[in-house]
C-alpha cells in the first residue's frame, strides 16, 4: 500500500492506494497532521511508501514523524518522472503540475492531454502524445477573481462564488457575478478551442476544488476527475520505486 500525502497552505490531505485504486481519503487541517497519521497508519498497517507534495509548510516534527514510519518520496524539480520536461525554467514548476502531467501519463498514453486544474489558480498544462510536457498557463482562480475586485476597489464587495442567470447584471452584485463567472468560463472554453486547434484527439480533464461546479457549465467536452492530483503522486511513487 502507498500512502499519498499532498500538503497546501492551511489543509493536508491524505490517500491510501492498494496498487492503482483509492481505498481510503481524508483531508484536515495541518494542525492535526501527527494525529491523523497515527490513525491512518493504526487502520492501514500495510502501508509501507509514501510520497509528500508540499505547497505548503510542514512542522519539522510532523516530517521527522512521517519519516521515521515510511519511506517518504518527497516530490520536487530533481524527483524522477515519467515524462519528458521541456519546461524551460524546471525549478519554479509546480509540484501539484507535475503531478497532473504523471497522472495523464498513466491515464491516457500516447495522447493528447490538457489538464486544466481549477483551484486556487487555474492552470491548463499540455502533455502531448510523444509523452512530452511543454508548458501551459496560470491564471487567478475564482475566489482569487472575487477578492482582487473587492481588495483592489474602493467599494466593490466580496462575494462568495455564484453562477449569474443571466450574462447581463443589472445589480453590482449580479454584475460582478457576471464578470468573474462568465469570464472564467469563456476564458476555459477559449483556451480549449485554441489548443484543439494545435492537437487533433485533445482529450481535456478538469480538476481541482471548483472542478464539479465549473464542469457543469462548460460546452467544451470534457472529464472531470476529482482524484487527478492524487493519482499522479501515486503513479510517481510507483515510477520512483522500480527497480
Amino acid at each position: 500500500m502507498n500512502l499519498i500525502v499532498d500538503i497546501g497552505n492551511t489543509f493536508a490531505k491524505f490517500a491510501v492506494f492498494q496498487k492503482d485504486k483509492i481505498i481510503f481519503k481524508t483531508s484536515f487541517e495541518l494542525a492535526l497532521f501527527k494525529k491523523e497519521l497515527q490513525v491512518i497508519l493504526k487502520a492501514h498497517d500495510s502501508i509501507q511508501n509514501c510520497i509528500i507534495s508540499s505547497v505548503g509548510r510542514l512542522k519539522e516534527s510532523d516530517a521527522k514523524f512521517l519519516k521515521d514510519n515510511l519511506h517518504v518520496l518527497e516530490l520536487n524539480s530533481r524527483t524522477k518522472v515519467p515524462f519528458k520536461n521541456l519546461y524551460k525554467t524546471p525549478t519554479t514548476l509546480g509540484v501539484d503540475r507535475i503531478a497532473l502531467v504523471s497522472a495523464a501519463v498513466k491515464n491516457y498514453p500516447n495522447s493528447n492531454v490538457l489538464v486544466i486544474d481549477a483551484g486556487t489558480c487555474i492552470t491548463y498544462d499540455i502533455l502531448t502524445a510523444s509523452n512530452t510536457f511543454l508548458g501551459g498557463g496560470i491564471s487567478p482562480g475564482i475566489d482569487m477573481r472575487y477578492k482582487s475586485l473587492n481588495n483592489l476597489t474602493a467599494n466593490l464587495p466580496l462575494l462568495k462564488p455564484k453562477a449569474p442567470k443571466q450574462i447581463i447584471g443589472n445589480t453590482t452584485k449580479s454584475a460582478i457575478h457576471s464578470g468573474v463567472m462568465n469570464g472564467i468560463i469563456l476564458e476555459i472554453d477559449g483556451v480549449i478551442d485554441a489548443y484543439k486547434q494545435e492537437y487533433e484527439d485533445l482529450t481535456v480533464i478538469l480538476t481541482g476544488g471548483n472542478a464539479k461546479f465549473l464542469s457543469k457549465q462548460l460546452k467544451s467536452s470534457i472529464f472531470a476527475n476529482s482524484n487527478f492530483l492524487l493519482e499522479g503522486l501515486n503513479y510517481i511513487l510507483q515510477f520512483n520505486s522500480k527497480e
